[in-house]
């Protein structure tokens, strides 16, 4: 007997759609190519019974509106995201970064926080299969690392190194209350040196690796 294509939707930021560190600098963000996005990587690796949607939106944050960059909130747009892709067996959620940036002035436990309210209408929503909530993998962001080379930038996310590196004990208390699946992605990517933010090809490979081990894992029947 076949089993019926399973559907996980990524949602998350710009490490989500796949932003190349080396247009930091330019006019417009390019994006690596399919083959290399951790969100591509994974849909190879899982197979033909596999459905991966990626969602990734650059500068979107958990709840916050952004003033200088709007439609980035996370809680504005999910409702209608699960919607739209419903049934999904199973949510990759990886936010928080932007929620550093200055113009928010949240400490690390408030992103975690942001990062619960998403979580919590996930786990209560109907966009599974048979009107069921789908399952959740909460993914902590990757660190951000040295800014100083980029002043404008570090400017936006003050002291986003440190601020960074709190969140996984956030993360992981709140997947813990929430009863969901977890991966602490600072425990197996780093940013790109040259922007401090992104992710090079070589950590799309990894978080792909950890993420579909993660998902195999889970009972996703």
């Amino acid at each position: 007997m076949s089993h019926p294509v399973r559907t996980i939707l990524c949602f998350g930021d710009s490490n989500t759609w796949g932003f190349d560190p080396s247009s930091i600098t330019e006019p417009y963000p390019r994006r690596h190519p399919l083959e290399v996005r951790w969100t591509g990587l994974l849909a190879s690796a899982l197979g033909s019974g596999w459905r991966v949607i990626e969602e990734g939106q650059n500068g979107r944050t958990t709840v916050h509106r952004d003033p200088f960059n709007p439609g980035r909130s996370g809680m504005d747009y999910l409702p209608a995201c699960l919607e739209s892709h419903k049934p999904i067996d199973l949510v990759v959620m990886m936010l928080g970064s932007n929620d550093l940036k200055a113009v928010f002035n949240v400490p690390a436990t408030e992103v975690s926080s942001g990062a619960a309210v998403l979580a919590r209408f996930i786990l209560s929503s109907n966009a599974g299969p048979d009107n069921r909530p789908p399952k959740l993998l909460l993914v902590c962001p990757p660190p951000i690392g040295d800014l100083s080379h980029l002043p404008d930038l570090a400017a936006r996310i003050t002291n986003g190194d440190t601020r960074s590196r709190e969140l996984p004990r956030h993360f992981k208390g709140l997947a813990s209350i929430l009863g969901c699946a977890y991966l602490n992605s600072q425990e197996i990517v780093n940013p790109s040196i040259t922007d401090g933010i992104h992710l090079e090809p070589s950590d799309h490979r990894k978080l792909a690796a950890a993420i579909e081990a993660k998902v195999r894992e889970m009972d996703l029947a």
